[in-house]
C-alpha cells in the first residue's frame, strides 16, 4: 500500500512534467513496481509458513493480490505514455492522476489500521467508493471533451488508452477497498 502511495505520487507527476523528462519517473514506477512484487510474494509465502493468521487467509492473499493489481496498472499506465510518447497530458488525465493520489492514500491508511483493530476501516472504505465516482465523472467528462476537441486520430488512440488504465487503476482501487469492507 505504501509502494502504491509512492508510484502514485510518481505518476501524478509524470503527467505533469514536460515529455523529455517522464523516463525517470516511468523508471522509478517500474522500481515500485517489481519491489511491490517481491512484497506480494513474500506475504503469500508468510501465508504458506503460519498456521494461525489475524486475519482470514484468502482474505489477506486477496488483498496482497488486489493492492498488486493497482501497482500494475500504474505502470502500465506509465508505460504506455512512454511507448506513445505522448506530450503534455490533458487536464482530465492530471485530474485523474491526482484522484488515484487521494485514492491510493486512502487505501494505505484503511491497510494501516487494519493492523490497529480496524476500528474506523470502513470510512476510508466509504471514501475510497467516493473517489472512484469522482474519477469515474472525470473520466467520462475527459474522454468525451477529447473526443470533441482533438482532431488527430493518433492522439486520440493515444489519450483514450491512458484514460482507460487510469479509469482501471481506480476500479482496482475499489475492488481493494471491498476487500477491506
Amino acid at each position: 500500500a505504501e509502494r502504491n502511495k509512492e508510484a502514485a505520487r510518481h505518476l501524478h507527476e509524470l503527467f505533469q512534467a514536460a515529455p523529455d523528462h517522464r523516463t525517470p519517473l516511468v523508471e522509478a514506477i517500474k522500481r515500485l513496481e517489481h519491489e511491490a512484487d517481491q512484497v506480494t510474494h513474500e506475504v503469500v509465502n508468510r501465508l504458506d509458513r503460519t498456521f494461525i493468521t489475524p486475519l482470514d487467509r484468502e482474505d489477506i492473499h486477496t488483498l496482497a493480490s488486489d493492492l498488486d493489481d493497482v501497482m500494475d496498472a500504474m505502470d502500465r499506465t506509465a508505460r504506455r505514455s512512454q511507448i506513445f510518447r505522448v506530450g503534455l497530458a490533458p487536464e482530465g488525465v492530471k485530474q485523474l492522476t491526482e484522484v488515484i493520489q487521494r485514492m491510493v492514500a486512502v487505501l494505505a491508511e484503511a491497510v494501516g489500521r487494519l493492523k490497529k483493530g480496524g476500528g474506523d476501516v470502513m470510512r476510508y472504505c466509504v471514501e475510497a467508493k467516493r473517489l472512484e465516482e469522482e474519477g469515474d465523472a472525470i473520466y467520462h467528462e475527459g474522454l468525451g471533451r477529447m473526443f470533441e476537441t482533438e482532431r488527430d486520430p493518433l492522439e486520440v488512440i493515444k489519450w483514450k488508452e491512458i484514460y482507460e488504465t487510469l479509469e482501471l487503476t481506480l476500479d482496482q482501487s475499489e475492488d481493494v477497498a471491498n476487500v477491506l469492507e
